[in-house]
């Protein structure tokens, strides 16, 4: 169920996912890891109170502790601004233009998503590369959250069954237990 996509978006920004974290090698992928559902859930943060921008703390409950990561914070006035702006853009109000006027990510991923093509989800790969590589800022901008839904946390809407953190043989969020000296031995 989307949050802030239409279900075409959603398809498309799964697909395009899988193009710029492909399910190659035993890693399953963007799109199996719920790229689209972190995307969507962060388009639409502000549909929840209080929005999904923080995550609770200080434990999620995985290696102990009280679980309260789905538990999202309040933002202050500040930091409401400063989300509403980035997601939302500017739309000509003159406290979210001190810096000028902003295209938020909900315009960027409409503008970027329509530009694919509606037949996006149904061409060959190579054609949905070369659709990607025409717009840069867009897949950069989709390659970020992409990254960002993949090995981030769950509760934001990705990493499904933590399966991103599997893929690049990362434990995951382990506190309170913290790591032992020998599991950070030799890490660079």
């Amino acid at each position: 169920m989307a949050i802030w996509l239409t279900e075409h978006e959603h398809a498309v920004v799964a697909a395009a996912a899988d193009r710029v974290i492909p399910p190659v090698g035993g890693h399953p992928g963007g799109g199996a890891l719920g790229v689209a559902d972190f995307i969507d859930s962060l388009l639409g943060a502000f549909v929840f109170d209080p929005p999904r921008i923080w995550a609770g703390g200080p434990f999620s409950g995985r290696a102990g502790g009280t679980a309260s990561f789905d538990e999202f914070l309040p933002l202050n006035s500040l930091e409401e601004l400063a989300w509403r702006t980035r997601i939302e853009g500017s739309k000509g109000m003159v406290e979210r233009e001190r810096n000028g006027a902003v295209i938020g990510w909900q315009q960027q991923y409409r503008n970027g998503i329509a530009a694919l093509g509606r037949d996006f989800c149904d061409i060959s790969g190579r054609e949905q590369d070369a659709r990607l590589n025409g717009d840069p800022a867009f897949k950069n901008l989709l390659y970020t959250h992409a990254c960002e839904g993949a090995y981030g946390a769950p509760e934001y809407g990705g990493n499904r069954e933590m399966r991103g953190w599997g893929a690049i043989q990362y434990q995951g969020d382990v506190q309170p237990r913290g790591y032992t000296d020998r599991e950070v031995e030799g890490r660079e």
